[in-house]
């Protein structure tokens, strides 16, 4: 019997994997969390019968949310993560030898324990040195923060169910708050593709530009992710991401990125036009 995991992008589209073994299910505090085996994209894991992360092409997502704020802002020592409780974007910041604190929130505490044991490619570096777990509400651990950040990365799930707070007005603000004088913030930002994310990407990006004086958007594709096309934001109080752009060539050649590199950078931020639009008019409205 074959046996195939669905997550549906929209009401008419759905998209379909393989898989050889569903291997973990679990209702959580906060969700429905699962685990599969599958033939072409690896080991994936699911929350409420939504993708999170696969093994084929996690790197893409990961990479893109890290090294670009990290090729721009020239001295980045301390770093919030909401989210991310797979672990991979806490992986690419410990490349940095110049990053001294990784402080990670994440409300589900089962779910870093099961990546901790069940996707180790993204997982194992949770347990640097540098990293502190805090497993509580994103949203109330921003509001009530007295430390602050160079850098914050909202690593986020869809606005909907535990994730929802980390895409309101409030959680945005007190963010600018926790940043020092120079300070980013990045996000997952959505797909501009499909209706409903589309919706949600305008909302998003309408509330941060309100609070920051730079704030853009910049793209990936991610083949696991609905319509493939992938947005993320890039928020600052002073650096620009194209004009500021600084890489340290070497140090990221040393890391052996399967995406990221200098042209992609400078690439991601020439949006099409129709998503550029989109943007222009949540802006407007």
């Amino acid at each position: 019997m074959q046996q195939w995991f669905y997550e549906y992008w929209t009401k008419n589209i759905r998209f379909g994997i393989k898989y050889k073994d569903h291997f973990l299910s679990k209702q959580t505090k906060f969700q429905k969390l699962d685990f599969y085996d599958s033939y072409e994209l690896g080991k994936f894991f699911t929350l409420d019968d939504v993708m999170m992360a696969n093994e084929k092409d996690e790197f893409i997502y990961h990479e893109m949310m890290i090294h670009t704020p990290l090729a721009v802002h020239p001295a980045v020592k301390d770093v919030l993560v909401i989210g991310g409780g797979d672990g991979g974007s806490v992986r690419e910041l410990t490349k940095y030898p110049t990053i001294q604190t990784i402080d990670m929130v994440e409300i589900d505490e089962d779910v870093v324990r099961a990546c901790q044991k069940h996707f180790t490619i993204t997982a194992h570096k949770l347990t640097d040195p540098r990293v502190k777990l805090y497993f509580e509400d994103g949203l109330a651990f921003v509001k009530n923060s007295e430390k602050q950040y160079d850098l914050i990365v909202v690593d986020s799930t869809d606005p909907f169910g535990p994730g929802e707070g980390l895409f309101s007005m409030e959680f945005y603000q007190n963010c600018y708050h926790i940043l020092r004088q120079d300070g980013i913030l990045v996000n997952q930002h959505e797909s501009p593709y499909f209706d409903n994310t589309k919706l949600e990407m305008s909302r998003a990006h309408k509330k941060i530009t309100s609070i920051f004086p730079i704030a853009t958007v910049y793209q990936a594709y991610i083949p696991t992710y609905p319509s493939g096309h992938w947005l993320f934001g890039f928020a600052s109080k002073q650096y620009d991401p194209i004009k500021d752009f600084s890489p340290n060539v070497s140090l990221q050649a040393s890391f052996g990125l399967k995406y990221y590199n200098t042209e992609i950078h400078k690439a991601s931020f020439v949006l099409p036009n129709y998503v550029d639009k989109a943007l222009q008019d949540a802006r407007n409205k």
